[in-house]
C-alpha cells in the first residue's frame, strides 16, 4: 500500500507525479529544484541560494511525512556543472550529520527542469 505525501511547503508537482510517496516504512521522493513554494518563483541568484531552496523544499517534504534528514539513507543529486560540486556540496552537508549521513551520488547532466542547476531526491526510512 503506498501513501501519498504532499505538502504546501514544498513546490506543488510540475507534472504527473507526486512530492513523494511513502510504502510501507519507506519514503521515495521525487526531485526537488529550487522553487519558492511562497512564490512559485525559482531561486538562482547563486549556486549556494539554489541548493538551500532545493534542500528547504526537501525539508518541508520529510516532515510532511513525519520524518527528517537523519532518516535519509539515499541521496541522488544531479547537477549541471561539476565545477558548483565544492558549493553544493557545502550546503548539503549543513543539513546533515557527517557520521550518520546517507548513502549518495553525485551526477553532471545535460538539462535539468526549468534549466536549474542542482535537483536533489531523497530516500528515507522510518
Amino acid at each position: 500500500m503506498k501513501k501519498i505525501i504532499f505538502t504546501e511547503n514544498a513546490p506543488a508537482p510540475i507534472g504527473p507525479y507526486n512530492q513523494a510517496v511513502l510504502s510501507g516504512n519507506t519514503l521515495y521522493t521525487s526531485g526537488q529544484i529550487a522553487i519558492d513554494p511562497k512564490t512559485g518563483e525559482l531561486v538562482t541568484a547563486n549556486i549556494e541560494a539554489e541548493t538551500q531552496q532545493v534542500m528547504q523544499n526537501m525539508k518541508a517534504v520529510l516532515e510532511a511525512a513525519g520524518m527528517t534528514f537523519e532518516n535519509v539513507v539515499k541521496t541522488s543529486i544531479f547537477i549541471m556543472n561539476m565545477g558548483d560540486f565544492g558549493s553544493i556540496n557545502t550546503v548539503y552537508g549543513s543539513y546533515f550529520n557527517e557520521k550518520t549521513a546517507p548513502a549518495r551520488e553525485t551526477v553532471q547532466v545535460a538539462c535539468l527542469p526549468k534549466n536549474v542547476n542542482v535537483e536533489i531526491s531523497m530516500i528515507a526510512v522510518l
